[in-house]
C-alpha cells in the first residue's frame, strides 16, 4: 500500500489502496486533499466508528453485498478518505486478536487506529445493565488492574503494529458514593500507569468536571499521558477546556467530540439517526476543534481528533465543517 501524490489541480483519496477505484464522491473531491494536507503537520481527523451506512455516497461508494460484508469490510474505503479512526468498541470486552488482525490488514501503512480501554479496566462499579451479568451492580476487582490489562489489553492490540493511535481509558462519572475523591483517582491512576507498558501512546478522559485541576494535568506529564479534550454531557465544552494552559500536558493530544453538553446519549441518538445529515449546527464544537488544532501545530504536538455522529448528526460533514473554520483562518497564523 503506498500513499498517493496528487497531480496538481486533482483531488482523490487519501490513500491508494490498489487495484479498481470506486466512484469518487463530491465528499472526497473537497475533503481529501485537506485532510492529507492537516496530517502531514500532524492533525489527523477521524470519526468514532465507522461502520454507519448513512455515510453511502459520501464516505462510501463501493457496492456491498449485505451488510454483514459492510461491516467486515468498509474500514478498507473509509481508509481511502481518513488517516486515522477511534475504534469505540473495544469498550465493552478485551480486543480479539483475529479482529486487529483484520483492521490491519485492511488499511494502507500509515493509517491509524485508536481504541477505547475495556470497562474491564477502567469502571469502578459494573453498572446495573444486563451485558455484565452476574457482575452488574458489583465492585469490579479489576478497576485499573496493570497486569490485566498488559496482558490482555496490550496482548492483542499488538496486533495493530505501527498502526496504533492512542490507547483511550474513559471513565464514567464517579459519584461521591463510589469513594474515587480526585486524591484516590490521581493516586490509582499514578501507580497504574507507572507499572504498565511505556510503548503505547496512552491519553484519559474524565467525566468529572472538578478533576480539571492543575494535580491532574501534573500527574498526566509526569508520565506523558494526554488528557482527551471531551465535548460531552455534564463537562465543560472543548473550546473551554482548550483555554487552560494544562490542557495539553503530553506531547500528542486527543479530541471525542460527542454530545452537546446538556445532552444525553439517547437523546442525541433518537434525535440524529440515522447519522445521513447534519440536523444541528454546533459552532462551539467546530470553533474548539480548530482551535485546538491550531494551538498543536504551534506548539508542535500530534493530534487525533474524532468526531461523533451524535455531535451534529454526521460525522464526516462535522469534520468538513471544520476543515472549512480552518481554512478561514488568515495565511499567516498557519
Amino acid at each position: 500500500m503506498r500513499i498517493r501524490k496528487l497531480p496538481r489541480g486533482t483531488q482523490l483519496p487519501l490513500f491508494d489502496t490498489g487495484g479498481d477505484e470506486p466512484p469518487v464522491s463530491s465528499y472526497v473531491l473537497t475533503n481529501a486533499d485537506r485532510l492529507r494536507r492537516w496530517a502531514e503537520r500532524g492533525i489527523f481527523f477521524g470519526t468514532s466508528s465507522w461502520k454507519y451506512p448513512g455515510w453511502q455516497g459520501m464516505v462510501y461508494t463501493r457496492t456491498y453485498p449485505s451488510q454483514r460484508a459492510f461491516e467486515q469490510t468498509c474500514l478498507a474505503e473509509y481508509a481511502t478518505v481518513f488517516p486515522t479512526v477511534c475504534a469505540d468498541f473495544a469498550l465493552y470486552d478485551f480486543p480479539n486478536p483475529k479482529s486487529m488482525g483484520m483492521m490491519y490488514e485492511q488499511t494502507p501503512e500509515h493509517f491509524t487506529i485508536s481504541l477505547k480501554v475495556t470497562d474491564r479496566i477502567t469502571v469502578k462499579r459494573y453498572p446495573n445493565l444486563p451485558r455484565h451479568g452476574d457482575q452488574a451492580g458489583k465492585e469490579n476487582p479489576d478497576f485499573l488492574n496493570p497486569s490485566l490489562f498488559a496482558e490482555e489489553f496490550l496482548g492483542p492490540v499488538r496486533g495493530l503494529k505501527q498502526k496504533c493511535g492512542a490507547i483511550i481509558f474513559e471513565f464514567s462519572t464517579f459519584a461521591p458514593a463510589s469513594g474515587i475523591t480526585l486524591p484516590v483517582f490521581l493516586r490509582a491512576l499514578d501507580a497504574f500507569f507507572a507499572n504498565i507498558p511505556r510503548d503505547f501512546t496512552y491519553s484519559v478522559e474524565i467525566r468529572n468536571s472538578e478533576f480539571l485541576v492543575p494535580d491532574y494535568f501534573a500527574m498526566l506529564k509526569s508520565h506523558g499521558v494526554a488528557h482527551v479534550l471531551n465535548n460531552w454531557t455534564r463537562m465543560p465544552a472543548i473550546d473551554e477546556q482548550i483555554r487552560s494552559t494544562d490542557a495539553l500536558p503530553a506531547p500528542f493530544a486527543v479530541i471525542r467530540a460527542l454530545l452537546k453538553p446538556g445532552r444525553t446519549y439517547q437523546q442525541a441518538v433518537e434525535f440524529f439517526q440515522p447519522y445521513d445529515a447534519i440536523k444541528e449546527v454546533n459552532t462551539q464544537i467546530r470553533t474548539g476543534v480548530a482551535t485546538t488544532a491550531m494551538r498543536c501545530v504551534k506548539e508542535e504536538k500530534k493530534l487525533y481528533a474524532y468526531i461523533n455522529n451524535r455531535a451534529e448528526g454526521n460525522s464526516p460533514k462535522t469534520i468538513e465543517a471544520i476543515l472549512d473554520v480552518l481554512d478561514s483562518y488568515p495565511v499567516e497564523k498557519l
